[in-house]
């Protein structure tokens, strides 16, 4: 019997994972923040990301287990926060390693998050898991520690992935809904200087890789990224013309900063120039559905 357990896999992308594996399965189990209860044959359990509760039982037998577990960094990056950003990636993962130890039957293969934000920022060269060069700040040491508390402990029984993952693109959730909303409303332009690299990757072709990976046993990191970075004003500019408003005010960095100070987040998170690519999904044979951000577009808008 396959069994499929999801931490912290209420929000946007735990969903899009649950859609995509509901009939892959035969039981979901959802570490959540929130009550104990079973919809839809998908159960949902209690826990806190910290200690055990009993949640831990639901990881015996398990064949696929998915960490998405992380306070999100669209906030500002206040003391609290920032402590709250690493605490909460690193705390889940060490207590899901403790738990996975204390398996009798542990999970087979375990898929943590992680983040293509963990290169430097980058004009030149393209990032990809071989040769890709870590930077030095706060969100690049987040996932530095993130992945160390992952792979520190050693699981005999299960394979592990960390899951560099870059922007998202979703019809009901993530970077997307703000974005179109920008276009729409004439605050399309380009952002800071334009010339930083978005790396994205549609939400079909996100569940469409893990799915991969798993079937294929990839182990160590793996880019969740399109082939395809894209510098900003283009990316605007495409998003323009796919939401069919014929113009875009620029918005130059101070203009970001005032912004999101009133919104509560961070320009670092348009600013940074993530040129990533998803090398070993390639080698690998792993095919995209969506290259060109045009055709990934034209899929969320209609």
């Amino acid at each position: 019997m396959k069994k499929l357990v999801i931490a912290a896999g209420t929000g946007f992308l735990g969903q899009a994972l649950i859609n995509h594996f509901k009939d892959k399965f035969e039981e979901i189990v959802i570490l959540t923040r929130g009550n104990s209860k079973t919809i839809n044959r998908i159960k949902h359990v209690n826990w806190n990301a910290k200690t055990f509760s009993g949640w831990e039982k639901e990881l015996e037998n398990a064949t696929v287990l998915i960490n998405l577990a992380g306070k999100s960094v669209d906030c500002r990056y206040t003391k609290e926060n920032k402590k709250e950003i690493l605490l909460s990636r690193i705390e889940s993962t060490k207590i899901l390693n403790k738990a996975v130890l204390n398996c009798k039957n542990p999970p087979k293969h375990w898929l943590n998050s992680s983040t293509a934000t963990i290169y430097r920022f980058s004009l030149d060269k393209q990032m990809d898991e071989t040769d890709g060069e870590i930077g030095n700040d706060f969100s690049i040491n987040v996932a530095l520690s993130w992945e160390k508390a992952f792979f520190k402990t050693e699981t005999p029984k299960t394979l592990k992935t960390a899951l560099r993952t870059s922007i998202v693109l979703g019809k009901n959730g993530g970077a997307f809904i703000p974005l179109k909303t920008l276009a729409k409303t004439g605050f399309g332009g380009k952002q800071g200087k334009g010339n930083q690299f978005v790396s994205w990757i549609h939400e079909e072709d996100f569940v469409n890789a893990v799915d991969f990976i798993i079937q294929k046993e990839m182990t160590g990191v793996v880019n969740l990224v399109s082939p395809q970075p894209i510098r900003n004003a283009d990316f605007m500019q495409k998003l323009r013309k796919a939401v069919g408003f014929p113009f875009g005010i620029p918005m130059s960095k101070f203009l970001l900063e005032i912004g999101s100070y009133f919104i509560r987040t961070e320009t670092e998170l348009v600013l940074k120039s993530r040129n990533v690519i998803p090398k070993r999904l390639l080698e690998n044979g792993f095919e995209f559905k969506f290259l060109s951000i045009d055709k990934a577009f034209q899929n969320l808008l209609h």
